[in-house]
Formats: structure tokens, C-alpha cells, sequence
């Protein structure tokens, strides 16, 4: 990582939550979709934006909401979450390097504050940078941008969510796919090194036909994981 004395935070900052604005946006229709399913599950708003605050992981909070009862099975919702977020112990271990010269606080936040998409924006940064090399300030600030948008918006979702309906019918379900295929494009290294990431999406595909629940993204997950294991044991 570049020696803080190098970098100017607050103009780091800027740049990376400018960056951030095309994923803020699509992160805003599936918050209103997440909310609006919130408050038909039978959660109020502040469970919904506390869960959110808590938790900044969007697979794992759908999955949380579409097992959400009342009273709440607490323990199960507790294991799925942990199961479909278990990705990010590698994510969060690939980032750990380059934060290890921090110090604790900054630390937890970074940590605190990782999603898919600012982990990918920090590493593709780093990989267009002349020097190579990760860019705290400008992921915290890409970072903070989408954690507000995700809660701001999904609170709104549960105030307004049910009077607007499925926003998915207008096929603002595409967002994400398009800003994912954007950052694929950032980190793409060849064909070879996307196999993994191929094998992941077939297993995500044929369980999310044959299996009910959210057990297409753990073995998705698990399947990229396992063939990622077994190509770099040959390497």
C-alpha cells in the first residue's frame, strides 16, 4: 500500500466515492426491493435498516428476510448468513496485506465496511495505479458511499416500497449484472483464470433450478472455491 505521507485522504476519498456513483445507483433499486420484502415479511422499518447497518451484505440480508417469521427462527437465519457470507474470509484475507501497516481502527473499519463491489473497485484501482499498489483512502471512500446509499435506500424501500409494487418489473433487476460484468471486465486476467468463476456459475445456476432456499450461492461459492483450490495446488 502507498505510505500515507504519499496520499492526500480527503482527495483519495473524493475520487473513490466519485467512482463509486454508477454502483450507488444500481445498488438503489434492489435496497427498495429489499425493504418493500422487509415489511411484507412482517419486519418494521427499524429492524429492516438496523439489519443493513449491521450487515453489509445484500445476498445475505435477502436471504435473511425471505426466512424471516415471526417470531424469527433467529438461529437459522443466523447460519445461512454466515454460510452465504462465508466468502468474504478469502476477500477479507486478500485485503488483510495491504492493511497490515494500519492501524486497528482503520483496520476493523475497512473490514467492517467490504462488499463485493468495493473489494473488486480497490483491487482494480490498484491494478490501473502506475505503482500497483491498493489505495486505502480511495477504497474507504468508494466504500462509505455504497454502505449509506444501501441503508438509506432500503429504509426508503420500507417506507415506500409496498405503494410502488415490484420494481423488478421494470427491469431495474439488470443493475447489478451490468455493474458486476463492469468489474469482471477491471479484473479480467484470461480465460484460464476465469475458469473458477465459470464452474461457480454453473453450480449457482443448476442449484438455484434444482434446489430450493439460498443453497445455489453457497455451493456456488463453495464449487469457484474448491477449483480455485485445485488449480493452484498444480501451479
Amino acid at each position: 500500500m502507498l505510505s500515507p505521507a504519499k496520499l492526500k485522504p480527503k482527495q483519495e476519498m473524493k475520487r473513490g466515492l466519485i467512482a463509486a456513483i454508477p454502483i450507488m445507483l444500481s445498488f438503489i433499486p434492489f435496497s427498495l426491493v429489499l425493504g418493500a420484502q422487509a415489511i411484507q415479511k412482517g419486519m418494521i422499518t427499524g429492524e429492516i435498516t438496523l439489519l443493513t447497518a449491521l450487515n453489509f451484505a445484500g445476498g445475505s440480508e435477502f436471504v435473511a428476510v425471505n426466512l424471516w417469521t415471526s417470531p424469527p427462527h433467529i438461529l437459522l437465519i443466523a447460519l445461512m448468513t454466515l454460510l452465504v457470507n462465508s466468502r468474504y474470509i478469502l476477500m477479507g484475507a486478500a485485503l488483510t496485506p495491504y492493511l497490515k501497516d494500519l492501524p486497528k481502527g482503520k483496520v476493523l473499519a475497512a473490514l467492517f465496511l467490504m462488499c463485493d463491489e468495493s473489494w473488486a473497485m480497490g483491487f482494480t484501482d490498484a491494478k490501473k495505479s502506475s505503482c500497483q499498489q491498493f489505495n486505502y483512502y480511495y477504497y474507504v471512500g468508494a466504500s462509505i458511499g455504497m454502505y449509506i446509499t444501501w441503508i438509506s435506500f432500503t429504509t426508503v424501500g420500507a417506507l415506500i416500497g409496498p405503494l410502488i409494487g415490484d420494481v423488478t418489473h421494470y427491469g431495474f433487476d439488470m443493475a447489478f449484472v451490468a455493474v458486476f460484468l463492469v468489474l469482471l471486465k477491471g479484473m479480467w486476467k484470461g480465460v484460464l483464470a476465469a475458469f473458477p468463476w465459470l464452474i461457480s456459475l454453473l453450480v449457482a445456476i443448476t442449484s438455484y433450478l434444482l434446489l430450493p432456499g439460498a443453497w445455489y450461492e453457497i455451493l456456488g461459492a463453495l464449487a469457484g472455491l474448491m477449483v480455485a483450490i485445485i488449480m493452484a495446488s498444480y501451479d
